[in-house]
């Protein structure tokens, strides 16, 4: 058994196929089901059920996965400390973060970090919340930056609060809600909504104000970029925070919408963005620099 049958047999349950699997890994077909059943032998018992088209594992798989999770994992963290005790001059730093957070905050401290650290090789992913903390839980990455409302009473995450991020609206230039003199949130509903994923929080005080149970947007991504390109094109109505939209509100490409009867709280909608990791687990030197990074540029934003 090595770390490499281990590495297959986590992608083969990954991608519930031997082909794929083996296409992912960059091996032939032959050869990976080859390593497969040469673990199987290892193990003496068979860890996936092939009767199942979803190849699901046998509890002895089950058992397996989740400890060739942690050392695959763990030889990982091992390589990249060892390689970062040296000034950062090697390594892999990964982290991810929440759609907002990768539109300004984030590739601003990566681009500081690549140009103290070049040799250091940086991966960030971007998602919701649930993708974020799975990828957290699977250790796939050191922390994230998210909304930290649902985590910080968690004792299973470790918080670390940034500046609130206030959200507004806003629509293309032309809209039909521009000619109003006076904008409710009635008027707000009666048109598409498109967002990244809302935190909690925010979905809630939404939903209160169009007297529904739950929020459901019209069109959701976590690619910001491509929702302002919907927004600008049609006659949805965008929510994202100002500290992202400013330059295309200064700039005439997007309008601000002003809602008559907005919650007078404006932290009720606002971003509480932090970085967030996993409880009783160091960090490696290059996730403390990112992060101090990242705090630096949210003084300054």
């Amino acid at each position: 058994m090595d770390l490499r049958q281990l590495r297959y047999f986590i992608a083969l349950l990954e991608h519930r196929s031997f082909v794929r699997a083996a296409d992912a890994m960059g091996i032939t077909q032959p050869a990976f089901s080859r390593s497969i059943q040469g673990l199987e032998q290892e193990f003496g018992c068979v860890l996936v059920d092939r009767g199942n088209k979803d190849l699901r594992p046998t509890a002895e798989g089950q058992v397996v996965l989740q400890h060739a999770l942690r050392l695959v994992q763990g030889a990982a963290t091992l390589s990249n400390e060892v390689a970062q005790m040296s000034k950062l001059d090697a390594g892999e730093l990964h982290l991810g973060c929440c759609a907002l957070a990768a539109e300004q905050l984030v590739p601003q401290a990566v681009a500081q970090f690549i140009s103290e650290y070049p040799k250091v090789r940086t991966c960030f992913q971007v998602g919701d919340s649930e993708s974020l903390s799975r990828s957290l839980q699977r250790q796939d990455i050191e922390f994230f930056i998210d909304d930290i409302r649902m985590f910080e009473a968690d004792p299973a995450y470790q918080t670390l609060a940034l500046t609130p991020r206030h959200s507004v609206f806003f629509c293309r230039p032309g809209h039909p809600l521009l000619n109003k003199d006076s904008l409710s949130t009635n008027d707000l509903f009666n048109y598409p909504l498109a967002s990244p994923a809302l935190p909690a929080g925010i979905r809630k005080v939404l939903a209160n104000l169009s007297g529904k149970f739950d929020l459901s947007l019209s069109v959701e991504s976590p690619h910001l970029g491509a929702l302002i390109q919907v927004v600008r094109h049609s006659d949805a109505i965008g929510i994202a925070t100002l500290q992202v939209l400013q330059e295309a509100f200064e700039g005439g490409v997007l309008k601000r919408l002003h809602w008559r009867n907005q919650p007078h709280n404006l932290e009720s909608l606002s971003l509480r963005p932090g970085v967030i990791s996993r409880s009783g687990y160091r960090l490696s030197a290059a996730a403390q620099m990112m992060i101090e990074r990242l705090q630096t540029l949210d003084r300054l934003s």
